[in-house]
Formats: C-alpha cells, structure tokens, sequence
C-alpha cells in the first residue's frame, strides 16, 4: 500500500479549501498544508495500527500485522502457530533482515512494549525505527543553526 497518493491528495484538499480565501488566506493556507502532510504519513501509519489492533480482537485466531517497507505499510496475517501468510506479491523488493545484538535488559523492554501494544517486536520496532527517522527528515539540514539547550517558563 502506497501512503504517499493519500498524502498528496490530503495537501491538495487543504490547498483547494485556502483558495476560497484571498490571497493572503490562499498563502497561509499553502504553508499550512505543507507543514501538515509532513507528519501525514505518520499519522495515517498511527490510525490503520489502531485499526489492526481493533481487528485483532475480533479474529479468533492469528493476528494482523502491520510491517514498514520504508513508509509504506503492508497488513499480514499471522496464524496462531506464528507463521506469517506472506502479502500478495507486488513489486516491491522483498523486506530486508538485520541481526541486531541487544542487551538482554533492553530486550525484556522491548518485549513487553510490544507486548503492550499487542504487535510484535518486529513490528514494534519498525515503527519506532520509522518515527524517529521521520523526525529527523523534519530536521533543519543545517545543524549549526539549530537551537539547543534547555529553557524554563
């Protein structure tokens, strides 16, 4: 599933609506739109794993799943021996795999996060490993002029 027609047709619509405006609405109305649909694309991801967790109720076997291929979800079917229904193909490269090495503290954390959302800790990571690499394309490029620090009110 490709989120990005979603997301474009999410901006044109803000877009249309700010036209109705004058110009200094229809301007407002773009940058608002742009700033927008940058966390679009998480907040859809967001919505359809809220989604799977409410379907996941309602089966009586097996789970769904969501998996990340970059930004672009795919739902999968996991039977109750824990065996993935592979999608249907597309032709979308197959998922890549990574051996990854954790502290067993940070594992047993892991495990239950995951666990609390119900999704497993592939599917968990997926998504955090996503959110955070979504917060960083939002980052300014040029880090020198950047604020840091911390501020008190």
């Amino acid at each position: 599933m490709k989120l990005s027609p979603h997301v474009d047709a999410l901006r044109h619509d803000l877009v249309a609506a700010a036209a109705l405006g004058d110009e200094r609405a229809a301007e407002l109305g773009a940058r608002l739109a742009d700033a927008a649909t940058r966390s679009a694309s998480l907040r859809f991801l967001e919505a359809l794993g809220d989604a799977l967790l409410e379907a996941n109720e309602q089966l009586p076997s097996g789970h769904l799943e969501l998996r990340l291929a970059g930004s672009d979800p795919t739902i999968v079917f996991v039977d109750p021996e824990g065996e993935a229904r592979p999608p249907a193909p597309t032709d979308e490269p197959s998922a890549a795999r990574l051996t990854l090495r954790l502290p067993e503290r940070l594992k047993a954390e892991l495990e239950a996060a995951a666990a609390r959302e119900g999704v497993s800790v592939n599917t968990w990571l997926v998504r955090a490993l996503g959110a955070a690499l979504s917060r960083l394309a939002t980052r300014p490029s040029n880090p020198g002029r950047r604020l840091s620090g911390y501020g008190s009110t």
